[in-house]
Protein backbone atom coordinates (compact mmCIF):
# COMPACT_ATOMS: atom_id res chain seq x y z
CA UNK A 1 0.00 0.00 0.00
CA UNK A 2 2.64 2.54 0.96
CA UNK A 3 4.53 1.58 -2.38
CA UNK A 4 1.13 2.46 -4.52
CA UNK A 5 0.88 5.49 -2.78
CA UNK A 6 4.46 6.74 -3.54
CA UNK A 7 3.72 5.77 -6.91
CA UNK A 8 0.54 7.85 -7.59
CA UNK A 9 2.61 10.69 -5.76
CA UNK A 10 5.25 10.60 -8.80
CA UNK A 11 2.84 10.02 -10.96
CA UNK A 12 0.80 12.76 -10.04
CA UNK A 13 4.17 15.49 -9.44
CA UNK A 14 5.19 14.23 -12.86
CA UNK A 15 1.65 15.11 -14.62
CA UNK A 16 2.14 18.31 -13.09
CA UNK A 17 5.76 18.97 -14.68
CA UNK A 18 4.39 17.98 -18.08
CA UNK A 19 1.80 20.51 -17.73
CA UNK A 20 4.20 23.19 -16.88
CA UNK A 21 6.77 22.51 -19.50
CA UNK A 22 9.53 21.39 -16.81
CA UNK A 23 11.66 17.98 -17.08
CA UNK A 24 11.43 15.58 -14.64
CA UNK A 25 14.98 14.27 -15.46
CA UNK A 26 16.59 17.66 -14.89
CA UNK A 27 18.50 17.46 -11.31
CA UNK A 28 17.81 21.04 -10.31
CA UNK A 29 14.00 20.25 -10.43
CA UNK A 30 14.08 16.89 -9.02
CA UNK A 31 15.74 18.58 -5.80
CA UNK A 32 13.83 21.64 -5.67
CA UNK A 33 10.83 21.90 -8.51
CA UNK A 34 9.30 25.30 -6.75
CA UNK A 35 12.30 27.98 -8.18
CA UNK A 36 12.92 30.00 -6.80
CA UNK A 37 12.94 29.17 -3.11
CA UNK A 38 15.13 32.06 -2.20
CA UNK A 39 16.30 35.44 -3.12
CA UNK A 40 17.86 35.78 -6.47
CA UNK A 41 21.11 37.86 -7.01
CA UNK A 42 21.20 40.15 -10.38
CA UNK A 43 24.71 41.21 -10.68
CA UNK A 44 25.13 44.50 -12.42
CA UNK A 45 28.51 45.21 -13.74
CA UNK A 46 27.97 48.73 -13.47
CA UNK A 47 28.36 51.50 -10.85
CA UNK A 48 25.12 52.60 -8.71
CA UNK A 49 23.02 55.36 -10.30
CA UNK A 50 24.36 54.36 -13.82
CA UNK A 51 21.45 53.44 -16.43
CA UNK A 52 22.15 49.87 -16.31
CA UNK A 53 21.84 49.72 -12.48
CA UNK A 54 18.93 52.24 -13.04
CA UNK A 55 16.98 49.78 -15.19
CA UNK A 56 18.00 46.72 -13.55
CA UNK A 57 16.28 47.94 -9.84
CA UNK A 58 13.12 48.87 -12.12
CA UNK A 59 13.23 45.41 -13.08
CA UNK A 60 14.27 43.75 -9.87
CA UNK A 61 11.05 45.72 -8.23
CA UNK A 62 8.53 44.24 -10.80
CA UNK A 63 9.84 41.26 -11.05
CA UNK A 64 10.30 40.35 -7.23
CA UNK A 65 6.51 39.81 -6.34
CA UNK A 66 6.15 37.88 -9.35
CA UNK A 67 8.96 35.20 -8.41
CA UNK A 68 7.86 35.38 -4.66
CA UNK A 69 11.32 36.03 -4.03
CA UNK A 70 13.66 39.54 -3.60
CA UNK A 71 15.88 40.00 -6.85
CA UNK A 72 18.86 41.63 -5.24
CA UNK A 73 21.21 43.96 -7.19
CA UNK A 74 24.83 43.19 -6.62
CA UNK A 75 27.12 46.22 -8.01
CA UNK A 76 29.97 44.79 -9.06
CA UNK A 77 31.70 47.77 -11.38
CA UNK A 78 35.19 47.74 -13.16
CA UNK A 79 37.34 47.07 -16.40
CA UNK A 80 34.21 48.38 -18.34
CA UNK A 81 32.11 45.85 -16.74
CA UNK A 82 34.49 42.66 -17.16
CA UNK A 83 34.92 42.47 -13.10
CA UNK A 84 30.58 41.64 -12.94
CA UNK A 85 30.63 39.19 -16.20
CA UNK A 86 33.12 37.43 -14.39
CA UNK A 87 31.77 36.80 -11.23
CA UNK A 88 28.70 35.56 -13.17
CA UNK A 89 30.27 33.78 -15.40
CA UNK A 90 31.71 31.45 -12.63
CA UNK A 91 28.50 31.53 -10.48
CA UNK A 92 26.82 28.37 -9.65
CA UNK A 93 24.10 27.55 -12.70
CA UNK A 94 21.51 27.07 -10.49
CA UNK A 95 19.71 29.71 -11.06
CA UNK A 96 20.29 32.20 -7.67
CA UNK A 97 22.90 34.44 -9.65
CA UNK A 98 21.69 36.26 -12.87
CA UNK A 99 23.27 39.16 -14.83
CA UNK A 100 21.95 42.62 -16.42
CA UNK A 101 24.41 42.34 -19.59
CA UNK A 102 24.75 45.56 -21.40
CA UNK A 103 26.34 46.04 -24.81
CA UNK A 104 29.28 47.60 -23.35
CA UNK A 105 30.32 45.11 -21.17
CA UNK A 106 29.04 41.83 -22.99
CA UNK A 107 29.80 42.88 -26.82
CA UNK A 108 32.10 46.12 -26.43
CA UNK A 109 34.40 45.68 -23.69
CA UNK A 110 35.28 42.08 -25.28
CA UNK A 111 36.47 43.44 -27.84
CA UNK A 112 39.03 46.47 -27.12
CA UNK A 113 40.37 44.15 -23.90
CA UNK A 114 42.66 41.81 -24.49
CA UNK A 115 42.66 40.58 -21.12
CA UNK A 116 38.97 39.72 -21.01
CA UNK A 117 38.42 35.78 -21.12
CA UNK A 118 34.88 35.24 -21.87
CA UNK A 119 33.10 34.98 -24.48
CA UNK A 120 29.29 36.30 -24.66
CA UNK A 121 27.97 33.64 -26.98
CA UNK A 122 29.82 30.76 -26.14
CA UNK A 123 29.77 31.50 -22.09
CA UNK A 124 26.86 32.18 -20.89
CA UNK A 125 22.96 31.40 -21.22
CA UNK A 126 21.10 33.92 -22.43
CA UNK A 127 17.77 34.25 -20.53
CA UNK A 128 15.78 37.56 -22.20
CA UNK A 129 16.59 40.93 -23.61
CA UNK A 130 15.54 43.41 -21.35
CA UNK A 131 15.68 47.23 -22.82
CA UNK A 132 16.33 48.39 -25.98
CA UNK A 133 18.48 52.02 -25.27
CA UNK A 134 18.17 54.37 -28.44
CA UNK A 135 21.40 56.27 -28.64
CA UNK A 136 20.48 59.65 -29.53
CA UNK A 137 21.74 62.63 -32.08
CA UNK A 138 22.21 65.65 -29.95
CA UNK A 139 23.84 69.05 -31.09
CA UNK A 140 24.72 72.28 -29.28
CA UNK A 141 21.64 74.72 -29.13
CA UNK A 142 23.17 77.35 -31.34
CA UNK A 143 24.26 74.71 -34.26
CA UNK A 144 21.88 76.05 -37.21
CA UNK A 145 20.05 72.90 -38.11
CA UNK A 146 16.51 71.35 -37.41
CA UNK A 147 17.03 67.76 -38.59
CA UNK A 148 19.22 64.93 -40.15
CA UNK A 149 19.55 65.95 -43.65
CA UNK A 150 20.62 69.87 -42.74
CA UNK A 151 23.20 68.17 -40.01
CA UNK A 152 24.85 66.25 -42.54
CA UNK A 153 25.30 68.98 -44.86
CA UNK A 154 26.32 71.24 -42.26
CA UNK A 155 28.97 68.88 -41.56
CA UNK A 156 30.38 68.40 -44.93
CA UNK A 157 30.57 72.17 -45.44
CA UNK A 158 33.02 72.17 -41.92
CA UNK A 159 35.37 70.24 -44.01
CA UNK A 160 36.54 68.20 -40.91
CA UNK A 161 36.62 70.91 -38.38
CA UNK A 162 33.24 69.46 -36.82
CA UNK A 163 33.88 68.28 -33.41
CA UNK A 164 32.21 65.19 -32.15
CA UNK A 165 32.10 64.45 -28.45
CA UNK A 166 32.42 60.65 -26.87
CA UNK A 167 32.26 59.31 -23.64
CA UNK A 168 35.93 57.87 -24.30
CA UNK A 169 37.72 55.95 -26.97
CA UNK A 170 35.85 52.94 -27.64
CA UNK A 171 33.18 54.35 -26.19
CA UNK A 172 29.47 53.88 -27.33
CA UNK A 173 29.30 57.45 -28.67
CA UNK A 174 32.91 57.46 -30.21
CA UNK A 175 31.90 53.89 -32.12
CA UNK A 176 28.43 55.27 -32.62
CA UNK A 177 29.70 58.62 -33.93
CA UNK A 178 32.17 57.24 -36.00
CA UNK A 179 29.50 54.68 -38.08
CA UNK A 180 27.43 57.54 -37.97
CA UNK A 181 29.50 60.22 -39.84
CA UNK A 182 30.91 57.20 -42.33
CA UNK A 183 27.25 56.07 -43.60
CA UNK A 184 26.29 59.90 -44.11
CA UNK A 185 29.83 61.14 -45.28
CA UNK A 186 31.61 63.39 -43.52
CA UNK A 187 34.17 64.05 -41.24
CA UNK A 188 34.23 64.91 -37.92
CA UNK A 189 37.21 65.52 -35.21
CA UNK A 190 37.33 62.84 -31.88
CA UNK A 191 36.88 64.61 -28.79
CA UNK A 192 37.11 62.65 -26.26
CA UNK A 193 36.00 62.99 -22.59
CA UNK A 194 36.35 60.89 -19.72
CA UNK A 195 33.07 59.55 -19.43
CA UNK A 196 29.18 60.49 -20.56
CA UNK A 197 28.18 62.87 -18.29
CA UNK A 198 31.32 64.91 -19.21
CA UNK A 199 31.25 64.52 -22.97
CA UNK A 200 27.54 65.30 -23.27
CA UNK A 201 28.15 68.68 -21.18
CA UNK A 202 31.23 69.84 -23.57
CA UNK A 203 28.03 70.08 -26.42
CA UNK A 204 26.01 72.07 -23.62
CA UNK A 205 28.07 74.57 -23.15
CA UNK A 206 29.94 74.82 -26.87
CA UNK A 207 32.87 73.46 -26.58
CA UNK A 208 31.62 70.52 -28.98
CA UNK A 209 29.62 70.46 -31.56
CA UNK A 210 27.83 66.90 -31.40
CA UNK A 211 27.74 63.78 -29.95
CA UNK A 212 25.42 60.80 -30.84
CA UNK A 213 24.70 59.06 -27.22
CA UNK A 214 22.79 56.28 -25.31
CA UNK A 215 19.80 58.37 -24.26
CA UNK A 216 19.80 58.14 -20.63
CA UNK A 217 22.41 60.41 -20.53
CA UNK A 218 20.94 63.01 -22.58
CA UNK A 219 17.28 63.62 -22.47
CA UNK A 220 17.20 65.39 -19.52
CA UNK A 221 19.18 68.04 -21.15
CA UNK A 222 16.99 67.83 -23.98
CA UNK A 223 14.00 68.26 -22.20
CA UNK A 224 15.16 71.40 -20.19
CA UNK A 225 15.97 73.11 -23.50
CA UNK A 226 20.05 72.53 -23.13
CA UNK A 227 20.41 70.37 -25.96
CA UNK A 228 18.67 70.18 -29.73
CA UNK A 229 17.85 66.33 -30.46
CA UNK A 230 17.94 65.50 -34.24
CA UNK A 231 17.08 61.55 -34.05
CA UNK A 232 17.13 58.36 -32.75
CA UNK A 233 19.21 55.19 -33.51
CA UNK A 234 16.85 52.47 -33.46
CA UNK A 235 15.38 51.35 -36.72
CA UNK A 236 12.67 52.83 -38.85
CA UNK A 237 8.94 53.00 -37.61
CA UNK A 238 10.27 52.74 -33.66
CA UNK A 239 8.96 55.39 -31.82
CA UNK A 240 11.32 55.45 -28.06
CA UNK A 241 11.21 59.08 -27.62
CA UNK A 242 7.68 60.30 -28.71
CA UNK A 243 8.20 62.52 -32.08
CA UNK A 244 11.65 62.12 -32.43
CA UNK A 245 12.32 60.80 -35.86
CA UNK A 246 14.39 57.47 -36.62
CA UNK A 247 18.08 58.75 -38.27
CA UNK A 248 16.80 55.51 -40.14
CA UNK A 249 14.80 57.52 -42.09
CA UNK A 250 17.66 59.68 -43.46
CA UNK A 251 19.96 56.89 -43.48
CA UNK A 252 18.44 54.15 -44.47
CA UNK A 253 19.72 50.96 -42.70
CA UNK A 254 21.48 52.99 -40.21
CA UNK A 255 20.85 51.36 -36.93
CA UNK A 256 23.11 51.52 -33.63
CA UNK A 257 21.38 50.77 -30.53
CA UNK A 258 22.36 50.20 -26.63
CA UNK A 259 20.65 46.92 -24.89
CA UNK A 260 20.30 45.47 -21.67
CA UNK A 261 19.64 41.90 -21.40
CA UNK A 262 19.35 38.80 -18.49
CA UNK A 263 22.08 36.36 -18.83
CA UNK A 264 22.99 33.27 -16.47
CA UNK A 265 26.39 31.45 -16.21
CA UNK A 266 26.76 28.55 -18.77
CA UNK A 267 24.71 25.42 -17.77
CA UNK A 268 21.87 27.52 -16.33
CA UNK A 269 18.94 24.78 -16.95
CA UNK A 270 16.27 25.20 -19.45
CA UNK A 271 13.65 25.01 -16.67
CA UNK A 272 14.99 28.37 -14.66
CA UNK A 273 15.66 30.00 -17.57
CA UNK A 274 11.84 29.84 -19.18
CA UNK A 275 10.77 30.81 -15.52
CA UNK A 276 12.59 34.07 -15.47
CA UNK A 277 11.91 34.64 -18.35
CA UNK A 278 8.22 34.28 -18.12
CA UNK A 279 7.91 36.54 -15.13
CA UNK A 280 10.56 38.91 -16.34
CA UNK A 281 8.17 39.38 -19.70
CA UNK A 282 4.94 39.72 -17.56
CA UNK A 283 6.98 42.57 -15.53
CA UNK A 284 8.13 44.15 -18.61
CA UNK A 285 4.07 44.86 -19.32
CA UNK A 286 3.50 46.85 -15.79
CA UNK A 287 2.96 50.52 -16.12
CA UNK A 288 5.53 50.57 -13.86
CA UNK A 289 8.25 49.74 -15.84
CA UNK A 290 7.37 51.67 -19.08
CA UNK A 291 6.96 54.58 -17.18
CA UNK A 292 10.23 53.89 -15.46
CA UNK A 293 11.84 53.44 -18.33
CA UNK A 294 10.63 56.07 -20.40
CA UNK A 295 11.75 58.57 -17.93
CA UNK A 296 15.86 57.01 -19.29
CA UNK A 297 14.70 56.87 -22.96
CA UNK A 298 14.52 52.94 -22.54
CA UNK A 299 12.07 50.77 -24.41
CA UNK A 300 10.98 47.05 -22.42
CA UNK A 301 11.95 44.42 -25.29
CA UNK A 302 11.48 40.84 -23.84
CA UNK A 303 12.56 37.83 -25.87
CA UNK A 304 13.06 34.21 -26.56
CA UNK A 305 16.68 33.63 -25.77
CA UNK A 306 17.59 32.50 -29.46
CA UNK A 307 16.22 35.46 -30.24
CA UNK A 308 18.78 36.65 -27.94
CA UNK A 309 21.81 35.16 -29.28
CA UNK A 310 21.17 36.49 -32.98
CA UNK A 311 20.56 39.67 -31.58
CA UNK A 312 23.52 39.54 -29.78
CA UNK A 313 25.60 37.91 -32.74
CA UNK A 314 24.64 40.66 -34.92
CA UNK A 315 25.35 43.24 -32.39
CA UNK A 316 29.13 41.80 -32.39
CA UNK A 317 29.58 42.28 -35.89
CA UNK A 318 28.23 45.49 -36.39
CA UNK A 319 30.14 46.98 -33.31
CA UNK A 320 33.49 45.10 -34.89
CA UNK A 321 33.13 46.98 -38.28
CA UNK A 322 32.51 50.25 -36.02
CA UNK A 323 36.05 49.33 -33.97
CA UNK A 324 37.76 48.94 -37.44
CA UNK A 325 36.15 52.44 -38.81
CA UNK A 326 37.50 54.13 -35.65
CA UNK A 327 40.64 52.48 -35.67
CA UNK A 328 40.77 51.47 -31.87
CA UNK A 329 43.16 48.98 -31.18
CA UNK A 330 42.50 46.37 -28.77
CA UNK A 331 44.38 46.95 -25.35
Amino acid sequence: MLNSDISRRQLLHSAWLGATGLSVHNPLWAQNPRYPARPVRMIVPNAPGSSVDTISRLLGQQLSPLLGQALVVDNKAGAAGAVGIDAGKVATPDGYTVIAASSSSVTVAPLLQKAISYDPLKDFELISLVALLPNVLVCRTSLPVTKLSEFVAYAKAQGGKFNMASAGPGSVSHLAGVALSSAAGFEALHVPYKGGSQSVGSVVSGETDWTLTPAPVAMALVKGGRLKILGHSMPKGTQPLGPVPSLAETLPGFEFTSWIGLMGPKGLSAEVSDVLRRQLAQALQSKEIKDGFAIHGAVPHSSTGEAFREFLARDIEQTRKAIRLAGVQAE
